[in-house]
Order: C-alpha cells, then structure tokens, then sequence
C-alpha cells in the first residue's frame, strides 16, 4: 500500500486547471493505486489528483458501493433536481460546508486503459462526483458552498439535515411563506 501526501488548502496545485491525461499506461495505473490507498488511509470518499500535487484529470471516489476510477471525466448533463448537505475535503482538515448539488448527474469519463465509457450518478455518489471533479478545475467546495459549518455544527445535527433531499424548493417554498404573512 503507497499512499501519496495530501495536499492542504494553500498550496497552488489546488487552485489549477489539470490538463488532461493523455498517457495510459504503468505510470497512469500506479498513481490510480496509489491514489485508492491514499483516499482509504484517510477515510475519504474521493480524491482528485490535484490533491495529491498531480495536475492531471484523475479522480478516484468510493462512496461504499466500489471503487470508481474517472479519467478525464466530464459532467454532460445534470438534474434539475438538487440535494444540499454537508461537504467535507481532505484537503481542507477540520472543516465543513453546507453545499447544493444537482441530485443526478450524466457523466462521461476514460477507464485506465484508455476507453471512454459513460454513467449516471445519484445522490451521494453525484455529490461526490461534482465535488471532485471541481476540484480539476481549480475549484473547492468551498467557492459553492452555501454557508460553513461551525465548530459545534461540524459534530452536531444543522438545520439542513432535517430538509428534503430537494433543498432549493424547500428554501423557495419557506421564502414564499415568508413574504406572504
């Protein structure tokens, strides 16, 4: 198991744009390894390669149904459905953000070896994949998030996790009540 430092909120490589990975092969296969175990030492559902100081367009994530290996994955579609909740990122230790997400997402991505192929992602498993794939284009969660969590929220329930998985239209529907009365 090699597992590769994680780069913190700070360093340059997290603001970059990756290029895209145009080489598969050895050095490709090792670094999606490396990668896995480095996203399972830490307890994380994802890892962007950017994290790891590579800027490449590579993303491991692993919401508890098997690993999933994404390179240069694109977004083609998303819902119009959203879902907000907490965001964490490895490469920002200790905090949490509250973040909207499309519910679903059509994406299309090349495996290690080269050959595209594509999938829909929901819920959690869309959440994870828009946080990493963010994280290729030099954006963090915390650029989208809707508020940060405090010290006490970050261990404790948060208003946001009693709404519906469709948190826009909870918020329209509680702003409209607002201006009604």
């Amino acid at each position: 198991m090699a597992t590769r430092k994680i780069v913190k909120l700070g360093d340059d490589a997290l603001r970059k744009v990756c290029k895209p990975q145009e080489k598969f092969g050895i050095r490709l296969n090792l670094l999606l390894k490396d990668m896995a175990d480095t996203m399972y030492k830490a307890e994380g559902v994802g890892l962007a390669a950017p994290q790891v100081g590579i800027l490449r367009r590579v993303v491991v994530i692993d919401v508890g149904d098997g690993l999933v290996e994404l390179v240069n994955p694109e977004i083609t579609a998303v819902s119009e459905d959203t879902q907000c909740g907490r965001e964490g990122c490895l490469s920002l230790p200790g905090r949490q953000g509250v973040v909207t997400r499309p519910m679903a997402v059509k994406v299309r991505a090349q495996d290690r070896n080269g050959d595209w192929f594509e999938f829909e992602a929901e819920g959690f498993f869309a959440r994870a994949v828009c946080h990493e794939l963010d994280h290729l284009d030099g954006r963090l969660y915390i650029d989208v998030m809707d508020r940060e969590l405090t010290e006490e929220e970050i261990g404790g329930h948060i208003p946001e996790d009693d709404l519906p998985e469709n948190c826009a239209d909870e918020e329209e529907e509680e702003a409209g009540e607002d201006t009604e009365a």
